[in-house]
Protein backbone atom coordinates (compact mmCIF):
# COMPACT_ATOMS: atom_id res chain seq x y z
CA UNK A 1 0.00 0.00 0.00
CA UNK A 2 1.29 3.42 -0.87
CA UNK A 3 0.56 7.02 -1.62
CA UNK A 4 2.59 8.04 -4.64
CA UNK A 5 2.78 11.78 -5.17
CA UNK A 6 4.96 13.90 -7.45
CA UNK A 7 5.82 16.17 -4.52
CA UNK A 8 7.98 15.30 -1.55
CA UNK A 9 7.15 17.27 1.57
CA UNK A 10 9.48 19.78 3.19
CA UNK A 11 8.96 17.80 6.37
CA UNK A 12 9.50 14.08 6.86
CA UNK A 13 6.66 11.88 8.04
CA UNK A 14 6.95 10.69 11.61
CA UNK A 15 3.49 10.18 13.10
CA UNK A 16 3.45 6.63 14.38
CA UNK A 17 0.25 6.12 12.38
CA UNK A 18 -0.37 3.42 9.84
CA UNK A 19 0.00 5.74 6.85
CA UNK A 20 1.31 3.15 4.42
CA UNK A 21 4.73 2.63 2.88
CA UNK A 22 5.82 5.67 0.86
CA UNK A 23 6.71 5.12 -2.79
CA UNK A 24 9.76 7.34 -2.39
CA UNK A 25 12.27 8.03 0.32
CA UNK A 26 11.12 11.18 2.07
CA UNK A 27 13.93 13.70 2.37
CA UNK A 28 14.10 17.50 2.67
CA UNK A 29 13.12 19.16 -0.61
CA UNK A 30 15.92 20.52 -2.80
CA UNK A 31 15.51 23.68 -4.82
CA UNK A 32 14.33 21.71 -7.87
CA UNK A 33 11.57 20.06 -5.85
CA UNK A 34 10.43 23.42 -4.49
CA UNK A 35 10.31 24.70 -8.07
CA UNK A 36 8.23 21.68 -9.07
CA UNK A 37 5.71 22.44 -6.33
CA UNK A 38 5.50 26.07 -7.49
CA UNK A 39 4.92 24.89 -11.06
CA UNK A 40 2.15 22.58 -9.90
CA UNK A 41 0.46 25.41 -8.01
CA UNK A 42 0.70 27.67 -11.06
CA UNK A 43 -0.59 24.96 -13.37
CA UNK A 44 -3.58 24.31 -11.16
CA UNK A 45 -4.30 28.04 -11.05
CA UNK A 46 -4.22 28.12 -14.87
CA UNK A 47 -6.59 25.17 -15.00
CA UNK A 48 -9.06 26.92 -12.69
CA UNK A 49 -8.85 30.21 -14.63
CA UNK A 50 -9.61 28.38 -17.85
CA UNK A 51 -12.63 26.68 -16.32
CA UNK A 52 -13.87 29.95 -14.86
CA UNK A 53 -13.50 31.61 -18.26
CA UNK A 54 -15.83 29.05 -19.81
CA UNK A 55 -18.47 29.97 -17.24
CA UNK A 56 -18.08 33.74 -17.14
CA UNK A 57 -17.34 34.76 -20.73
CA UNK A 58 -20.29 34.46 -23.07
CA UNK A 59 -20.87 33.01 -26.53
CA UNK A 60 -18.27 32.77 -29.26
CA UNK A 61 -15.66 34.73 -27.29
CA UNK A 62 -15.59 32.09 -24.54
CA UNK A 63 -15.23 29.33 -27.09
CA UNK A 64 -12.38 31.19 -28.79
CA UNK A 65 -10.56 31.78 -25.52
CA UNK A 66 -10.85 28.17 -24.41
CA UNK A 67 -10.02 26.67 -27.81
CA UNK A 68 -7.05 28.99 -28.26
CA UNK A 69 -5.50 28.43 -24.84
CA UNK A 70 -6.85 25.40 -23.03
CA UNK A 71 -5.27 22.63 -25.08
CA UNK A 72 -1.73 23.99 -24.83
CA UNK A 73 -2.05 25.04 -21.18
CA UNK A 74 -3.64 21.85 -19.94
CA UNK A 75 -1.25 19.66 -21.93
CA UNK A 76 1.60 21.30 -19.98
CA UNK A 77 -0.06 20.78 -16.61
CA UNK A 78 1.91 18.20 -14.61
CA UNK A 79 -0.35 15.32 -13.66
CA UNK A 80 -0.62 14.49 -9.98
CA UNK A 81 -0.71 10.72 -9.56
CA UNK A 82 -1.77 9.12 -6.28
CA UNK A 83 -1.69 5.48 -5.22
CA UNK A 84 -0.20 2.42 -6.88
CA UNK A 85 -1.08 -0.81 -8.63
CA UNK A 86 -4.82 -1.26 -9.12
CA UNK A 87 -5.44 1.79 -6.92
CA UNK A 88 -3.77 4.49 -8.98
CA UNK A 89 -5.54 7.78 -9.67
CA UNK A 90 -4.94 11.12 -11.32
CA UNK A 91 -5.78 13.83 -8.78
CA UNK A 92 -7.79 16.75 -10.21
CA UNK A 93 -8.61 19.34 -7.56
CA UNK A 94 -11.61 21.68 -8.01
CA UNK A 95 -13.08 19.42 -10.68
CA UNK A 96 -16.61 20.71 -10.11
CA UNK A 97 -17.05 24.42 -10.80
CA UNK A 98 -20.10 26.47 -9.79
CA UNK A 99 -21.54 29.46 -11.64
CA UNK A 100 -20.50 32.82 -10.26
CA UNK A 101 -23.66 33.41 -8.23
CA UNK A 102 -23.04 30.33 -6.09
CA UNK A 103 -20.08 29.91 -3.72
CA UNK A 104 -19.10 26.70 -2.04
CA UNK A 105 -19.32 26.39 1.70
CA UNK A 106 -18.04 23.25 3.44
CA UNK A 107 -18.46 20.53 0.80
CA UNK A 108 -19.71 17.74 3.02
CA UNK A 109 -21.85 15.19 1.16
CA UNK A 110 -21.56 13.42 -2.20
CA UNK A 111 -23.87 11.01 -4.06
CA UNK A 112 -24.67 9.91 -7.62
CA UNK A 113 -27.98 8.77 -9.12
CA UNK A 114 -28.56 6.08 -11.75
CA UNK A 115 -28.37 8.63 -14.58
CA UNK A 116 -24.89 9.56 -13.41
CA UNK A 117 -25.89 12.92 -12.00
CA UNK A 118 -23.71 14.01 -9.08
CA UNK A 119 -25.15 15.79 -6.04
CA UNK A 120 -22.98 17.83 -3.68
CA UNK A 121 -24.36 18.97 -0.31
CA UNK A 122 -22.60 22.01 1.12
CA UNK A 123 -23.19 24.72 3.70
CA UNK A 124 -23.08 27.64 1.16
CA UNK A 125 -20.36 30.28 1.25
CA UNK A 126 -20.94 33.48 3.18
CA UNK A 127 -20.48 35.57 0.01
CA UNK A 128 -22.79 33.43 -2.15
CA UNK A 129 -25.67 35.26 -3.85
CA UNK A 130 -27.63 32.02 -4.11
CA UNK A 131 -28.36 30.16 -0.89
CA UNK A 132 -28.97 26.82 -2.61
CA UNK A 133 -27.11 24.10 -0.71
CA UNK A 134 -27.41 21.26 -3.26
CA UNK A 135 -25.43 21.49 -6.49
CA UNK A 136 -26.02 19.05 -9.36
CA UNK A 137 -23.58 18.10 -12.13
CA UNK A 138 -23.62 15.52 -14.91
CA UNK A 139 -21.28 12.53 -15.00
CA UNK A 140 -18.64 14.57 -16.83
CA UNK A 141 -18.69 17.35 -14.24
CA UNK A 142 -20.81 19.83 -16.20
CA UNK A 143 -22.97 22.04 -13.99
CA UNK A 144 -26.74 21.40 -14.26
CA UNK A 145 -28.55 23.26 -11.46
CA UNK A 146 -28.82 24.04 -7.76
CA UNK A 147 -31.67 23.79 -5.27
CA UNK A 148 -32.26 23.41 -1.55
CA UNK A 149 -31.94 26.87 -0.01
CA UNK A 150 -33.67 25.40 3.06
CA UNK A 151 -30.42 23.50 3.79
CA UNK A 152 -28.17 26.59 3.75
CA UNK A 153 -25.80 26.43 6.70
CA UNK A 154 -26.62 22.79 7.38
CA UNK A 155 -26.11 20.83 4.16
CA UNK A 156 -24.30 17.69 5.32
CA UNK A 157 -24.79 14.01 4.47
CA UNK A 158 -26.75 13.15 1.31
CA UNK A 159 -27.64 9.77 -0.18
CA UNK A 160 -29.85 8.61 -3.05
CA UNK A 161 -32.09 5.54 -3.17
CA UNK A 162 -34.36 4.06 -5.83
CA UNK A 163 -37.77 3.17 -4.45
CA UNK A 164 -39.93 1.49 -7.06
CA UNK A 165 -39.46 3.38 -10.31
CA UNK A 166 -38.34 6.67 -8.71
CA UNK A 167 -35.21 7.88 -6.97
CA UNK A 168 -35.18 9.99 -3.83
CA UNK A 169 -32.60 11.99 -1.92
CA UNK A 170 -32.17 11.71 1.85
CA UNK A 171 -30.61 14.86 3.33
CA UNK A 172 -29.09 15.37 6.77
CA UNK A 173 -29.40 19.02 7.81
CA UNK A 174 -27.22 19.79 10.81
CA UNK A 175 -28.34 23.41 11.13
CA UNK A 176 -32.06 22.60 11.36
CA UNK A 177 -31.46 19.18 12.94
CA UNK A 178 -33.56 17.26 10.48
CA UNK A 179 -33.55 14.35 8.08
CA UNK A 180 -35.42 15.35 4.93
CA UNK A 181 -36.53 13.15 2.02
CA UNK A 182 -36.93 14.88 -1.35
CA UNK A 183 -37.26 13.94 -4.98
CA UNK A 184 -34.32 14.64 -7.28
CA UNK A 185 -35.53 18.21 -7.83
CA UNK A 186 -35.69 19.01 -4.13
CA UNK A 187 -39.46 18.71 -3.61
CA UNK A 188 -40.01 17.61 -0.01
CA UNK A 189 -41.67 14.22 0.63
CA UNK A 190 -41.27 14.32 4.41
CA UNK A 191 -39.05 15.73 7.12
CA UNK A 192 -38.14 14.32 10.51
CA UNK A 193 -36.73 16.13 13.52
CA UNK A 194 -36.02 14.95 17.06
CA UNK A 195 -37.19 11.31 17.40
CA UNK A 196 -38.85 11.75 20.79
CA UNK A 197 -40.46 8.31 20.45
CA UNK A 198 -37.00 6.77 20.99
CA UNK A 199 -37.12 7.83 24.65
CA UNK A 200 -33.40 8.63 24.75
CA UNK A 201 -33.50 12.42 24.46
CA UNK A 202 -34.07 13.63 27.98
CA UNK A 203 -33.32 17.01 29.49
CA UNK A 204 -32.80 18.78 26.19
CA UNK A 205 -30.30 16.31 24.73
CA UNK A 206 -29.41 17.24 21.15
CA UNK A 207 -30.29 15.40 17.94
CA UNK A 208 -28.03 16.47 15.05
CA UNK A 209 -28.10 13.89 12.22
CA UNK A 210 -25.02 13.63 10.04
CA UNK A 211 -25.49 10.70 7.62
CA UNK A 212 -27.96 8.05 6.50
CA UNK A 213 -27.78 4.58 4.94
CA UNK A 214 -30.22 1.96 3.66
CA UNK A 215 -31.05 -1.65 4.54
CA UNK A 216 -31.98 -4.33 1.98
CA UNK A 217 -35.56 -4.52 3.33
CA UNK A 218 -36.22 -0.80 2.78
CA UNK A 219 -35.39 0.40 6.30
CA UNK A 220 -32.95 3.26 6.73
CA UNK A 221 -30.53 4.19 9.50
CA UNK A 222 -29.66 7.68 10.75
CA UNK A 223 -26.43 8.52 12.58
CA UNK A 224 -26.83 11.19 15.28
CA UNK A 225 -23.19 12.13 14.81
CA UNK A 226 -23.16 15.68 16.18
CA UNK A 227 -25.84 15.20 18.81
CA UNK A 228 -26.08 12.45 21.41
CA UNK A 229 -24.31 9.52 19.69
CA UNK A 230 -27.28 7.32 18.81
CA UNK A 231 -28.16 5.28 15.75
CA UNK A 232 -31.85 5.26 14.78
CA UNK A 233 -33.46 2.67 12.54
CA UNK A 234 -36.63 3.61 10.63
CA UNK A 235 -38.83 1.67 8.23
CA UNK A 236 -39.43 2.96 4.72
CA UNK A 237 -42.48 4.93 5.92
CA UNK A 238 -40.35 6.82 8.42
CA UNK A 239 -41.59 5.03 11.55
CA UNK A 240 -38.96 4.42 14.24
CA UNK A 241 -38.02 0.75 14.61
CA UNK A 242 -35.26 0.87 17.22
CA UNK A 243 -32.42 2.93 18.67
CA UNK A 244 -28.99 1.87 19.90
CA UNK A 245 -25.56 3.19 20.83
CA UNK A 246 -25.18 6.16 23.17
CA UNK A 247 -22.03 7.85 24.36
CA UNK A 248 -18.91 5.92 25.35
CA UNK A 249 -15.91 3.95 24.14
CA UNK A 250 -16.91 0.41 25.15
CA UNK A 251 -18.14 -2.11 22.61
CA UNK A 252 -21.51 -0.91 21.33
CA UNK A 253 -20.98 2.66 22.53
CA UNK A 254 -20.23 5.56 20.22
CA UNK A 255 -18.46 8.89 20.12
CA UNK A 256 -19.41 11.09 17.17
CA UNK A 257 -20.91 8.37 14.94
CA UNK A 258 -20.47 10.60 11.94
CA UNK A 259 -20.91 8.16 9.05
CA UNK A 260 -22.93 5.01 8.51
CA UNK A 261 -23.15 2.36 5.79
CA UNK A 262 -24.68 -1.08 5.27
CA UNK A 263 -21.79 -3.40 4.44
CA UNK A 264 -23.08 -6.33 2.39
CA UNK A 265 -19.71 -7.84 1.48
CA UNK A 266 -19.90 -10.67 4.00
CA UNK A 267 -22.24 -13.62 4.51
CA UNK A 268 -24.88 -11.26 5.90
CA UNK A 269 -25.25 -7.47 5.69
CA UNK A 270 -24.07 -5.45 8.69
CA UNK A 271 -24.43 -1.84 9.77
CA UNK A 272 -21.02 -0.18 9.82
CA UNK A 273 -20.72 3.05 11.82
CA UNK A 274 -17.82 5.46 11.35
CA UNK A 275 -17.23 5.99 15.06
CA UNK A 276 -15.10 9.06 14.45
CA UNK A 277 -14.51 10.17 18.03
CA UNK A 278 -13.26 6.68 18.88
CA UNK A 279 -11.12 6.43 15.70
CA UNK A 280 -12.70 3.17 14.53
CA UNK A 281 -15.25 1.38 12.40
CA UNK A 282 -18.00 -0.14 14.55
CA UNK A 283 -20.04 -3.08 13.23
CA UNK A 284 -23.58 -4.09 14.25
CA UNK A 285 -26.22 -6.50 13.01
CA UNK A 286 -29.15 -4.96 11.14
CA UNK A 287 -31.07 -4.97 14.44
CA UNK A 288 -28.33 -3.19 16.38
CA UNK A 289 -26.42 -5.97 18.12
CA UNK A 290 -22.67 -5.43 18.49
CA UNK A 291 -20.48 -7.53 16.15
CA UNK A 292 -16.93 -6.17 16.00
CA UNK A 293 -14.59 -3.19 15.76
CA UNK A 294 -12.07 -2.54 12.97
CA UNK A 295 -9.32 0.05 13.36
CA UNK A 296 -6.69 -0.59 10.68
CA UNK A 297 -5.63 2.76 9.20
CA UNK A 298 -8.43 4.70 10.90
CA UNK A 299 -7.87 8.19 12.30
CA UNK A 300 -11.11 10.19 12.06
CA UNK A 301 -13.34 8.23 9.64
CA UNK A 302 -16.20 10.38 8.34
CA UNK A 303 -18.30 8.18 6.05
CA UNK A 304 -18.03 5.24 3.65
CA UNK A 305 -18.87 3.77 0.27
CA UNK A 306 -18.32 0.31 -1.19
CA UNK A 307 -17.56 -0.82 -4.73
CA UNK A 308 -16.13 -4.08 -6.06
CA UNK A 309 -15.30 -5.38 -2.60
CA UNK A 310 -13.40 -2.28 -1.50
CA UNK A 311 -14.50 0.25 1.11
CA UNK A 312 -13.79 3.95 0.65
CA UNK A 313 -13.25 6.07 3.77
CA UNK A 314 -12.84 9.86 3.69
CA UNK A 315 -10.88 10.58 6.84
CA UNK A 316 -11.01 14.07 8.35
CA UNK A 317 -7.36 13.74 9.39
CA UNK A 318 -6.07 14.48 5.91
CA UNK A 319 -6.40 11.24 3.94
CA UNK A 320 -8.73 9.17 1.77
CA UNK A 321 -8.34 5.49 2.57
CA UNK A 322 -9.33 2.44 0.53
CA UNK A 323 -9.79 -0.79 2.50
CA UNK A 324 -9.73 -4.31 1.05
CA UNK A 325 -12.41 -6.96 1.58
CA UNK A 326 -10.96 -7.67 5.04
CA UNK A 327 -10.92 -3.97 6.02
CA UNK A 328 -7.15 -3.80 5.80
CA UNK A 329 -5.59 -0.73 4.22
CA UNK A 330 -5.12 -1.18 0.48
CA UNK A 331 -3.97 2.39 -0.09
CA UNK A 332 -3.87 5.83 1.51
CA UNK A 333 -4.51 8.62 -1.02
CA UNK A 334 -3.38 12.24 -0.68
CA UNK A 335 -2.11 11.67 2.84
CA UNK A 336 -1.07 14.93 4.51
CA UNK A 337 -0.08 13.44 7.87
CA UNK A 338 3.16 14.86 9.19
CA UNK A 339 3.14 18.02 7.06
CA UNK A 340 3.82 20.88 9.45
CA UNK A 341 1.75 24.04 9.02
CA UNK A 342 -0.44 22.40 6.39
CA UNK A 343 -2.54 25.13 4.70
CA UNK A 344 -6.12 24.40 5.69
CA UNK A 345 -9.30 26.06 6.89
CA UNK A 346 -9.14 29.81 6.49
CA UNK A 347 -6.37 29.70 3.88
CA UNK A 348 -6.60 30.71 0.23
CA UNK A 349 -7.24 28.01 -2.35
CA UNK A 350 -3.92 28.78 -4.05
CA UNK A 351 -2.09 27.84 -0.85
CA UNK A 352 -3.37 24.25 -0.74
CA UNK A 353 -0.72 21.66 -1.51
CA UNK A 354 -1.40 19.84 -4.80
CA UNK A 355 -2.06 16.15 -4.27
CA UNK A 356 -2.64 16.55 -0.53
CA UNK A 357 -5.99 16.49 1.21
CA UNK A 358 -6.80 18.78 4.11
CA UNK A 359 -10.07 17.51 5.62
CA UNK A 360 -11.83 14.84 3.51
CA UNK A 361 -15.43 14.70 4.70
CA UNK A 362 -17.52 12.96 2.05
CA UNK A 363 -16.46 10.62 -0.77
CA UNK A 364 -18.08 8.41 -3.36
CA UNK A 365 -17.05 5.75 -5.83
CA UNK A 366 -18.55 7.00 -9.08
CA UNK A 367 -20.15 4.49 -11.44
CA UNK A 368 -17.04 4.40 -13.66
CA UNK A 369 -14.69 3.62 -10.76
CA UNK A 370 -13.42 7.16 -10.22
CA UNK A 371 -13.58 8.68 -6.73
CA UNK A 372 -15.08 12.04 -5.86
CA UNK A 373 -14.03 13.71 -2.59
CA UNK A 374 -15.62 16.70 -0.82
CA UNK A 375 -13.66 18.47 1.91
CA UNK A 376 -14.62 20.27 5.10
CA UNK A 377 -13.28 23.66 4.07
CA UNK A 378 -15.20 26.96 4.32
CA UNK A 379 -14.46 27.69 0.65
CA UNK A 380 -15.16 24.09 -0.35
CA UNK A 381 -13.11 21.77 -2.51
CA UNK A 382 -14.28 18.85 -4.64
CA UNK A 383 -11.51 16.63 -6.00
CA UNK A 384 -11.81 14.00 -8.70
CA UNK A 385 -9.54 10.98 -8.36
CA UNK A 386 -9.62 9.68 -11.92
CA UNK A 387 -8.85 6.00 -11.96
CA UNK A 388 -5.86 4.96 -14.05
CA UNK A 389 -6.55 1.51 -15.44
CA UNK A 390 -3.67 -0.89 -15.80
Amino acid sequence: MADCNPIVSLHSFSTGRNTGRPCVTIVPMEETQITQEAELRAAMTRRKLLRDASLTVGGVLAAEIVSATSADALDKTPKIILGSGSHKYECIHDWLVLPNNVKWGDTQGVCQDTKGHIYISHTVGADSQSKDAIAVFDRKGKFIKTFGSRFAGGGHGIEVRKEGSKEYLYHCDTAHRQVVKTDLDGNVIWEKGLPTESGVYQGGAAFIPTNVTFAPNGDFYVADGYGSNWVHQFNIKGDLVRTWGGSGSANGKLSQPHGIWVDARGSEPLVMVCDRGNNRLHYFTLDGKFVRIDKDGMRQPCHADIQDGHMLIPDLAGVVTVLDENNKVAVHLGDSAGIANLPGRGRARTEFLPGKFVHPHGAKFLANGDILVGEWLPIGRVTLLKRIKA
